[in-house]
């Protein structure tokens, strides 16, 4: 059953590669003008790949940025392990700085972020792209950034945390934590911040890949990149199968007009699969 249910939510075909060559793909996000964003972590930079004019250098250097999204304004909020922040791009402009540190220590080095729908931003902070002896921060941890430039920590008790991404009403806000191969929920309480915190799915596989970047369609479907592909789960936690990907996929993301499109960054490639759910949109009306 779970196999036939996740056929309805898919396409028929394999996912398809829409581009190669590059070093270590990571953080994609559809921009509203018709193109994907996405970042290269090693090379330094972030490509856009276009339907009709294919790849070119969006930003270099981006920092070694990690996770992209877009805030209310539709400006590039990104993840980056070389500033170890969270910055922010006007179309034209140097990023400027959202978030760098907390308690007055640097953060590790923020990996994937997302905007909810009154403009705080949540990002994780796992340590992936320091040396041990460079790390401050005694923990790895959750924070968010308020619209008022306010950085609190939420969560310090993942070993890594890695993708995160909210329900389609916002009530819940889904985290993995890579080591620990698993997805873990919390409430989105009335103020912002997170509590009754549960294991939600459980992605230990015997093959290499860890839960990493994920999404979720307007059905409350959760799409998350681990071990062989694409895993994707109800919203009560049962699991559907795997997007089964050529190389290890390390995050997704929603694009085309109609957002049923499943953008896919996995290694040196990018691919795409057609959906029959649309994702939800990444900039979301207020709730």
């Amino acid at each position: 059953m779970p196999a036939m249910k996740l056929k309805a939510l898919i396409e028929p075909g394999d996912p398809e590669r829409i581009a190669g060559g590059f070093e270590f793909t990571e953080g994609p996000v559809w921009h509203p003008d018709g193109f994907l964003i996405f970042s290269d972590i090693p090379a330094n930079r972030q490509y856009r790949w276009h339907p009709v004019h294919g790849v070119s250098v969006w930003r270099e250097p981006s920092g070694h940025s990690n996770g992209l999204t877009l805030d209310r304004e539709g400006r590039i909020i990104a993840c980056e392990h070389g500033g170890r922040r969270v910055s922010r791009a006007e179309p034209g402009a140097e990023p400027v700085t959202l978030a760098d540190m907390y308690g007055g220590k640097r953060l590790n080095s923020p990996n994937d972020v997302v905007v909810k729908s009154d403009g705080t931003i949540y990002f994780t902070d796992p340590p992936y792209g320091i040396a041990p002896e460079e790390r401050e921060q005694p923990w790895n941890g959750v924070y968010r950034i308020l619209p008022d430039g306010t950085v609190e920590l939420l969560v310090d008790d993942f070993d890594r945390p890695n993708g995160l991404a909210f329900s389609p009403d916002e009530t819940i806000l889904y985290i993995d934590d890579s080591p620990r191969r698993h997805v873990r929920a919390f409430d989105v309480l009335p103020d912002g911040r997170l509590a009754n915190s549960r294991i939600f799915a459980d992605m230990d596989h015997p093959q290499p890949g860890s839960p990493d970047g994920m999404k979720v369609d307007v059905a409350g479907n959760l799409y998350v990149t681990g071990a062989t592909g694409v895993w994707v789960f109800e919203p009560d936690g049962t699991w559907l199968g795997v997007i089964a990907t050529p190389e290890r996929p390390a995050n997704c993301a929603w694009g085309d007009a109609d957002r049923q499109t499943l953008y896919i960054t996995a290694r040196t490639s990018l691919y795409r699969i057609r959906t029959r759910v649309p994702g939800l949109p990444v900039i979301r009306e207020r709730t």
